[in-house]
This record gives C-alpha cells, structure tokens and sequence, in this order.
C-alpha cells in the first residue's frame, strides 16, 4: 500500500484512535514521571526524556495519519527512551488492526529493536537484558496478534454482511426471473388460446364467404360461431394484455385454469362448429386420471394442431389419435393433408417451437413432418406416470 493509500482511514480507525490516543498520551505522562522519578540520574537526563515525551505525544497524529512512518518513529524514539514506550505500542496495534500485515510487522520489529537497543544503554539493575527484551517482545506480539485478530475479524464482518447483501439482491433477482417468467409462460398460454378463437372466427367467415347460397340456419349458426369466438377472443385479448402490462410486484400471476383433456370434447365440438372436419380415434374412453400438467400440455397440443390445420390446410379433414396408458405414456398423433400453397396464412412456426417447449417442460417430445404423399403428421409422446 502507497503513501496515499495509507492517507485514507478504514471505518472505525477514527474511533479507535481516540480512545488510542488518550491511552498513549497518559502511558507517555505516567512513563515519564515514573523512569525520570526513580532512574535518572541528572537533571539533563530529566529533560531529555521530558523533550522525548513532548516528541512522542506529537507523534501520536502522525501515527494516525500515516501510520507506516509514525510507527517507524516511535519505534526509533524508543531506543533513546522508555517514554516513548506507549506511542510505539500503540503504533503496532494501530497498524496491525487497520493496514496490511507486512507494515504492521515491520513497525512492530522496529519497535523490538528500539526496546533492545534502550536495553543495553539505560539498563534496569532488577531485570537482566535478555528477560527484558524477552517481556517486551512478548508484549509487543500480544499487541501485534490482537490487533491482527481484531482486522480479520471486522474483515469477516463486512465480507458476511457483504454476502448477505448480495443474497438478497440475488433473491430478489431471481423473484423477477421468476415472476417474469410466469408471466411470459401465461402469455404464451392465452396466445395459443387466443389463435384457436381467431381461426374458429375465419373459419366461420370463410364459409359464409365461400356459401352465400347455404341454407339460413347454416348461415345463422357460423355467424353464431362468429359472434361467440370474437367476444371470447376480446376478453382473452384483454387478459393478455392486462397481464403484460403489469407491473406491480405484488400483482397475482397465477395462470387461469387451463383445460385439460376432460375439455377436449368441447373443442372439438368449436372445431366442427366452424366447419372443421375431424375425425377422432380415441381409445382412452371416459376422461381418465392424467397429472394436470401433463393434461393441459395435451390439450395444448391437440388445439395447436386443429389450429394450424385450418390455418394451412383449410377444408381439409384432419385425423386425430390418442393412445398410451399409465407407465407407458400418453401418445397424440394429428395428421391432416397438406395443401399446395400451405393456406391463406402464413407462419413462422413459432406455434410448433412452442409445443415442443411445453412437451419439453414436462418431459414428453413433440416431432413433426410432412410424409410422401404430402400429408403432415404431428406426434408427442408425454409421460404419464403410473
């Protein structure tokens, strides 16, 4: 760490130095007026470590400032006198607790040497040298070692409160993936609604177009068919867009109850009454128990597929097939015959991408192709557990 660096004080060192300094200034006074009581043995040495005191209380803002050189300071005046003894201690916690391992160490062997060095020249008759520079060595290293502990243990600190702010910005993340994800799906369910309603609509238009002469009743019914599946297509229009358009976080996002194959019946009874001719080979009988999911995406299927059959291959018959059982799975298979120029609508095949996306969510493939004879075959395989 630079110069400049070091001019900028980690939070909490402000507090911790004043308590510091009020600590170092009394150990310097108490220090003083002990050594220069009971060991000096002349006037000048008196004011020598009076001079040294007042020096080492300056360098207290120092240390606080600049720690690396402040520290080395002290750990020099140290050598000349014990006064300096509590700023150089404090320098060492200072440092150990708010900079990098390596000055702290630094500052605190220059402070070990200044002790051996006050040692050997203002020795003290009741402590032999090697116990001493042994004590202050040890006193040192407590300093050193707690205010280390005390910068891993703040560093922990913020790195866990750190971690928790970013785990609940990941939850509240992953919260709006969520939600827009529900969104998107729901979206994507009434679109499907949404183009089976318009193709019953154009289908019972076509017919009135292409049948002028049709008997009353005939006309009287498509236009019923016209009516009812452009009110249905208005209220779902309205759902879709509803939905997109919300914003609030607190907004529901539950999909409306879908249908599922107990429904089938009922859309193929639309179907035909648009004019559609389907033909049904169901050996299932009554509606039987199938998972929700798996009954739904089966019901999406086979509406996508009448849907895309009036849409490109108007007025032809389409065939469709169920089959499967529990354990084996359920089996769809829709085929109609193609026409030359693929109906009146063209398409992307994003209705088809989609089906394989749902089929895929559950578990189950959807294929697709058109055989030799021109006749387009749609099959899915969906789980269906025992």
């Amino acid at each position: 760490m630079d110069a400049a660096a070091c001019e900028v004080e980690p939070p909490g060192a402000w507090r911790f130095a004043r308590v510091g300094v009020t600590t170092a200034a009394v150990g310097v006074l108490v220090a003083t007026m002990l050594w220069s009581a009971t060991r000096s043995s002349s006037a000048g040495m008196i004011g020598v470590d009076v001079a040294l005191a007042v020096t080492a209380l300056i360098l207290v803002p120092v240390v606080i400032r600049r720690p690396r050189t402040g520290g080395v300071l002290a750990g020099v005046l140290v050598a000349l006198s014990p006064v300096a003894t509590p700023v150089a201690s404090f320098a060492v916690l200072f440092l150990a607790r708010n900079r990098p391992f390596r000055q702290a160490a630094a500052v605190a062997a220059v402070s070990v040497a200044g002790e051996a060095v006050q040692a050997f020249w203002r020795p003290v008759p009741s402590l032999p040298y090697g116990w001493r520079l042994v004590l202050m060595t040890i006193a040192y290293a407590a300093l050193f070692g707690w205010g280390t502990w005390a910068q891993a243990r703040n560093a922990l600190l913020a790195e866990l409160r750190d971690r928790a702010r970013r785990a609940e910005r990941e939850q509240e993340r992953r919260v709006d993936e969520a939600r827009a994800a529900e969104r998107g799906r729901i979206a994507r369910e009434m679109h499907d609604v949404l183009a089976h309603r318009l193709s019953l609509l154009a289908a019972a238009a076509g017919a009135m177009e292409y049948r002028p002469d049709a008997p009353p009743e005939r006309l009287s019914a498509a236009a019923g068919v016209i009516r009812a599946s452009a009110h249905h297509a208005l209220d779902e229009l309205r759902e879709v867009i509803t939905l997109l358009r919300s914003d609030d976080a607190e907004s529901p996002t539950d999909a409306p109850p879908g249908q599922t194959l107990a429904d089938l019946p009922s859309l193929l009874h639309e179907a035909r009454a648009a004019g559609q001719r389907i033909e049904v080979d169901d050996p299932l009988g009554p509606p039987v128990e199938i998972p929700a999911a798996v009954g739904r995406t089966a019901y999406r299927i086979a509406q996508e597929a009448l849907t895309n059959a009036r849409k490109h291959a108007a007025g032809q018959p389409v065939r469709l097939v169920l089959g499967g059982a529990p354990g084996t799975g359920l089996r769809i298979a829709v085929s109609n015959p193609t026409t030359p120029d693929g109906g009146a609508t063209g398409s992307a095949g994003t209705g088809l991408i989609g089906l394989a996306e749902r089929a895929a969510l559950t578990g189950g493939r959807v294929t697709h192709h058109v055989d030799a004879t021109g006749r387009f075959h749609l099959t899915a395989w969906l789980p269906w557990p025992t």
